[in-house]
Protein backbone atom coordinates (compact mmCIF):
# COMPACT_ATOMS: atom_id res chain seq x y z
CA UNK A 1 0.00 0.00 0.00
CA UNK A 2 1.39 3.18 -0.93
CA UNK A 3 2.38 5.25 2.46
CA UNK A 4 0.98 9.21 2.36
CA UNK A 5 3.63 11.22 4.12
CA UNK A 6 3.59 13.54 6.76
CA UNK A 7 3.65 16.35 4.55
CA UNK A 8 1.01 15.19 2.69
CA UNK A 9 -1.79 14.81 4.98
CA UNK A 10 -2.54 18.79 5.10
CA UNK A 11 -2.53 18.81 1.36
CA UNK A 12 -5.21 16.27 0.82
CA UNK A 13 -7.11 16.50 3.62
CA UNK A 14 -7.68 20.29 2.52
CA UNK A 15 -8.20 19.28 -0.94
CA UNK A 16 -10.98 17.05 0.61
CA UNK A 17 -12.41 19.55 2.20
CA UNK A 18 -12.45 22.01 -0.93
CA UNK A 19 -14.37 19.67 -2.94
CA UNK A 20 -16.58 17.68 -0.16
CA UNK A 21 -16.97 19.90 2.97
CA UNK A 22 -15.83 16.33 4.43
CA UNK A 23 -13.33 17.67 7.62
CA UNK A 24 -10.57 15.19 8.24
CA UNK A 25 -7.84 15.90 10.78
CA UNK A 26 -4.39 14.66 10.55
CA UNK A 27 -5.24 11.50 13.12
CA UNK A 28 -6.98 10.00 9.64
CA UNK A 29 -3.48 8.78 7.82
CA UNK A 30 -5.01 5.22 7.77
CA UNK A 31 -8.39 6.17 6.51
CA UNK A 32 -6.80 8.32 3.79
CA UNK A 33 -4.29 5.56 2.82
CA UNK A 34 -6.81 2.87 2.74
CA UNK A 35 -9.85 4.77 0.65
CA UNK A 36 -7.62 6.29 -1.74
CA UNK A 37 -4.50 3.74 -2.38
CA UNK A 38 -6.75 1.88 -4.65
CA UNK A 39 -7.19 5.37 -7.03
CA UNK A 40 -3.48 6.02 -6.48
CA UNK A 41 -2.55 3.14 -7.87
CA UNK A 42 -5.19 2.73 -10.60
CA UNK A 43 -3.83 6.25 -11.67
CA UNK A 44 -0.24 5.10 -11.59
CA UNK A 45 0.78 7.70 -8.92
CA UNK A 46 4.55 7.53 -7.13
CA UNK A 47 2.85 9.57 -4.08
CA UNK A 48 -0.60 11.38 -2.75
CA UNK A 49 0.67 14.46 -3.70
CA UNK A 50 1.37 12.76 -7.40
CA UNK A 51 -2.59 11.72 -7.17
CA UNK A 52 -3.50 15.43 -5.78
CA UNK A 53 -1.78 16.72 -8.76
CA UNK A 54 -3.34 14.64 -11.20
CA UNK A 55 -6.77 15.41 -9.70
CA UNK A 56 -5.72 19.11 -9.81
CA UNK A 57 -5.44 19.00 -13.49
CA UNK A 58 -7.89 16.94 -14.84
CA UNK A 59 -10.12 18.29 -16.84
CA UNK A 60 -12.96 15.67 -16.41
CA UNK A 61 -12.94 15.74 -13.07
CA UNK A 62 -13.18 12.36 -12.81
CA UNK A 63 -10.18 11.29 -10.27
CA UNK A 64 -12.34 14.15 -8.53
CA UNK A 65 -15.65 12.34 -7.97
CA UNK A 66 -13.24 8.74 -7.49
CA UNK A 67 -11.77 10.77 -4.16
CA UNK A 68 -15.45 12.04 -3.32
CA UNK A 69 -16.64 8.58 -3.66
CA UNK A 70 -13.89 6.81 -1.69
CA UNK A 71 -13.99 8.95 1.52
CA UNK A 72 -17.50 9.69 1.41
CA UNK A 73 -19.01 7.42 4.43
CA UNK A 74 -21.95 5.40 3.13
CA UNK A 75 -23.27 3.85 6.27
CA UNK A 76 -26.92 3.32 6.06
CA UNK A 77 -29.80 0.61 5.75
CA UNK A 78 -33.33 0.24 5.80
CA UNK A 79 -35.49 1.93 8.72
CA UNK A 80 -32.11 2.71 10.64
CA UNK A 81 -32.87 3.24 14.12
CA UNK A 82 -36.12 2.74 13.61
CA UNK A 83 -37.54 5.27 16.11
CA UNK A 84 -37.44 8.21 13.18
CA UNK A 85 -39.41 6.22 10.76
CA UNK A 86 -41.94 5.01 14.06
CA UNK A 87 -42.08 9.00 14.79
CA UNK A 88 -42.76 9.72 10.91
CA UNK A 89 -45.93 6.95 10.45
CA UNK A 90 -47.22 8.07 14.20
CA UNK A 91 -46.86 11.67 14.01
CA UNK A 92 -44.91 13.90 11.37
CA UNK A 93 -46.57 12.72 8.47
CA UNK A 94 -50.54 12.34 9.81
CA UNK A 95 -49.90 16.10 11.51
CA UNK A 96 -48.95 17.34 8.34
CA UNK A 97 -51.30 15.83 6.36
CA UNK A 98 -54.14 16.89 8.62
CA UNK A 99 -52.85 20.52 8.24
CA UNK A 100 -52.17 20.30 4.17
CA UNK A 101 -55.48 18.92 3.46
CA UNK A 102 -57.10 21.60 5.48
CA UNK A 103 -55.58 24.20 3.04
CA UNK A 104 -55.31 22.23 0.01
CA UNK A 105 -56.27 24.29 -2.46
CA UNK A 106 -56.16 21.14 -5.50
CA UNK A 107 -57.66 17.71 -5.52
CA UNK A 108 -54.52 16.59 -3.92
CA UNK A 109 -52.70 16.76 -0.71
CA UNK A 110 -48.66 17.54 -1.19
CA UNK A 111 -45.90 16.45 0.71
CA UNK A 112 -42.47 17.14 -0.21
CA UNK A 113 -39.41 15.29 1.83
CA UNK A 114 -35.78 15.52 1.38
CA UNK A 115 -33.42 13.10 2.63
CA UNK A 116 -30.38 15.38 2.20
CA UNK A 117 -27.53 12.44 2.86
CA UNK A 118 -29.30 9.90 0.95
CA UNK A 119 -26.28 7.90 0.37
CA UNK A 120 -27.78 4.32 -1.68
CA UNK A 121 -30.92 5.62 -0.99
CA UNK A 122 -32.38 3.17 1.96
CA UNK A 123 -33.41 5.80 3.79
CA UNK A 124 -35.37 7.45 1.09
CA UNK A 125 -36.51 4.27 0.22
CA UNK A 126 -38.37 3.42 3.76
CA UNK A 127 -39.93 6.95 3.86
CA UNK A 128 -41.50 5.66 0.82
CA UNK A 129 -42.69 2.78 2.55
CA UNK A 130 -43.67 4.36 5.59
CA UNK A 131 -45.92 6.58 3.36
CA UNK A 132 -47.41 3.52 1.66
CA UNK A 133 -47.75 2.04 4.75
CA UNK A 134 -49.74 4.44 6.28
CA UNK A 135 -51.65 6.28 3.40
CA UNK A 136 -53.02 2.95 1.19
CA UNK A 137 -54.37 4.81 -2.12
CA UNK A 138 -51.87 7.51 -2.63
CA UNK A 139 -53.69 9.21 -5.76
CA UNK A 140 -55.22 11.62 -3.76
CA UNK A 141 -51.84 12.90 -2.93
CA UNK A 142 -48.94 14.47 -4.93
CA UNK A 143 -45.71 13.49 -2.99
CA UNK A 144 -41.88 14.35 -3.81
CA UNK A 145 -39.62 12.32 -1.89
CA UNK A 146 -35.82 13.98 -2.90
CA UNK A 147 -32.57 12.08 -1.79
CA UNK A 148 -29.48 13.89 -2.75
CA UNK A 149 -26.10 12.76 -2.04
CA UNK A 150 -22.26 14.18 -3.11
CA UNK A 151 -21.16 10.48 -4.36
CA UNK A 152 -22.11 9.61 -8.34
CA UNK A 153 -21.65 6.19 -7.10
CA UNK A 154 -23.89 5.90 -4.56
CA UNK A 155 -26.73 8.37 -6.48
CA UNK A 156 -26.29 5.41 -9.30
CA UNK A 157 -27.41 2.60 -6.85
CA UNK A 158 -30.23 4.59 -5.64
CA UNK A 159 -31.56 5.36 -8.51
CA UNK A 160 -31.47 1.56 -9.84
CA UNK A 161 -33.49 0.54 -6.73
CA UNK A 162 -31.51 -2.57 -6.86
CA UNK A 163 -29.63 -4.27 -3.89
CA UNK A 164 -27.92 -7.16 -2.76
CA UNK A 165 -28.53 -9.53 0.24
CA UNK A 166 -26.47 -8.46 2.89
CA UNK A 167 -27.66 -4.56 2.25
CA UNK A 168 -31.54 -6.22 1.96
CA UNK A 169 -31.12 -8.28 5.15
CA UNK A 170 -30.16 -4.99 7.29
CA UNK A 171 -33.32 -3.21 8.76
CA UNK A 172 -35.90 -4.76 6.42
CA UNK A 173 -38.40 -7.51 7.99
CA UNK A 174 -39.52 -10.56 6.08
CA UNK A 175 -42.99 -8.99 5.49
CA UNK A 176 -42.14 -5.50 4.10
CA UNK A 177 -38.82 -7.41 2.02
CA UNK A 178 -41.85 -9.87 0.18
CA UNK A 179 -43.77 -6.56 -0.30
CA UNK A 180 -42.21 -4.11 -1.68
CA UNK A 181 -38.85 -6.18 -3.31
CA UNK A 182 -38.64 -8.73 -6.04
CA UNK A 183 -35.96 -11.25 -6.61
CA UNK A 184 -33.42 -10.20 -9.30
CA UNK A 185 -30.36 -12.46 -9.66
CA UNK A 186 -28.50 -11.59 -7.19
CA UNK A 187 -30.18 -8.84 -5.95
CA UNK A 188 -33.49 -7.14 -4.53
CA UNK A 189 -35.39 -4.47 -6.76
CA UNK A 190 -37.55 -2.33 -4.92
CA UNK A 191 -40.83 -2.32 -6.84
CA UNK A 192 -42.05 -0.18 -9.37
CA UNK A 193 -44.59 2.12 -7.72
CA UNK A 194 -41.85 2.78 -4.75
CA UNK A 195 -39.27 3.78 -7.17
CA UNK A 196 -41.79 5.76 -9.08
CA UNK A 197 -42.31 7.82 -5.78
CA UNK A 198 -38.13 8.91 -5.50
CA UNK A 199 -36.16 11.28 -7.52
CA UNK A 200 -31.97 10.81 -6.66
CA UNK A 201 -29.51 13.53 -7.94
CA UNK A 202 -26.22 14.52 -6.89
CA UNK A 203 -26.15 17.59 -4.49
CA UNK A 204 -23.20 19.36 -2.46
CA UNK A 205 -24.45 20.28 1.17
CA UNK A 206 -21.66 23.13 1.38
CA UNK A 207 -23.27 24.77 -2.05
CA UNK A 208 -25.98 27.69 -1.89
CA UNK A 209 -30.15 25.50 -1.72
CA UNK A 210 -30.80 27.60 -4.82
CA UNK A 211 -33.50 25.74 -6.53
CA UNK A 212 -34.39 22.75 -4.15
CA UNK A 213 -37.86 24.57 -2.59
CA UNK A 214 -39.45 24.04 0.27
CA UNK A 215 -40.04 21.18 2.24
CA UNK A 216 -42.12 19.60 4.89
CA UNK A 217 -39.42 17.12 6.28
CA UNK A 218 -35.95 17.33 5.97
CA UNK A 219 -33.62 14.28 7.04
CA UNK A 220 -30.22 15.05 7.58
CA UNK A 221 -29.17 12.27 9.54
CA UNK A 222 -25.04 11.39 10.27
CA UNK A 223 -23.81 13.84 7.91
CA UNK A 224 -22.90 16.92 9.75
CA UNK A 225 -20.75 14.85 12.11
CA UNK A 226 -18.04 15.07 9.28
CA UNK A 227 -18.32 19.13 9.14
CA UNK A 228 -16.54 21.81 11.04
CA UNK A 229 -18.77 23.66 13.64
CA UNK A 230 -18.93 26.69 11.23
CA UNK A 231 -19.92 24.56 8.37
CA UNK A 232 -22.83 22.57 10.80
CA UNK A 233 -23.71 26.02 11.20
CA UNK A 234 -24.02 27.32 8.03
CA UNK A 235 -25.69 23.74 7.00
CA UNK A 236 -28.50 23.93 9.23
CA UNK A 237 -29.22 27.42 8.84
CA UNK A 238 -29.99 26.46 5.17
CA UNK A 239 -31.79 23.89 6.01
CA UNK A 240 -33.58 26.33 8.39
CA UNK A 241 -34.29 28.63 5.28
CA UNK A 242 -35.82 25.75 2.79
CA UNK A 243 -38.00 24.11 5.86
CA UNK A 244 -41.88 24.66 6.05
CA UNK A 245 -42.88 27.05 9.21
CA UNK A 246 -44.54 23.80 10.64
CA UNK A 247 -42.02 21.44 8.78
CA UNK A 248 -39.51 19.02 10.85
CA UNK A 249 -35.90 18.05 10.67
CA UNK A 250 -34.92 15.24 11.93
CA UNK A 251 -30.92 14.30 12.43
CA UNK A 252 -28.90 11.62 13.88
CA UNK A 253 -30.10 9.63 17.22
CA UNK A 254 -26.54 10.50 18.62
CA UNK A 255 -26.80 14.86 17.11
CA UNK A 256 -27.44 17.75 18.47
CA UNK A 257 -28.46 21.09 16.91
CA UNK A 258 -27.50 22.66 20.68
CA UNK A 259 -25.22 25.86 20.19
CA UNK A 260 -25.48 25.11 16.44
CA UNK A 261 -28.82 26.64 15.36
CA UNK A 262 -30.81 28.28 17.55
CA UNK A 263 -33.55 28.84 14.83
CA UNK A 264 -34.43 25.11 15.36
CA UNK A 265 -36.35 24.28 18.85
CA UNK A 266 -36.10 20.02 20.08
CA UNK A 267 -38.91 18.72 20.54
CA UNK A 268 -39.67 15.19 21.79
CA UNK A 269 -42.61 11.95 21.44
CA UNK A 270 -41.78 9.13 23.02
CA UNK A 271 -38.57 8.18 22.65
CA UNK A 272 -37.62 10.62 19.48
CA UNK A 273 -36.08 13.70 19.42
CA UNK A 274 -36.98 16.02 15.97
CA UNK A 275 -36.85 19.59 15.70
CA UNK A 276 -38.97 22.73 14.41
CA UNK A 277 -38.82 26.25 13.74
CA UNK A 278 -39.24 28.80 16.15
Amino acid sequence: MLKILSEEIKLITKYIYDISGIYLDESKKYLLETRLNAIADEQGCVSYQDLYKKSKTDATKAIERKIIDAISTNETLFFRDTGPFQLLQHKIFPELIDARAAKASSLKTNLKVWSAASSTGQELYSVAIVLQELLGDLSKYSIKLLGTDISDAVIAQASSGKFNKFEIERGLSRDKLTKYFTPSGQTWKINDLTRSMVKFQKFNLMQPFTGLGKFDVVLCRNVAIYFTLEDRKKLFNKIADILEPDGYLLIGSTESLTGICPRFIPKRHLRSIFYQLH
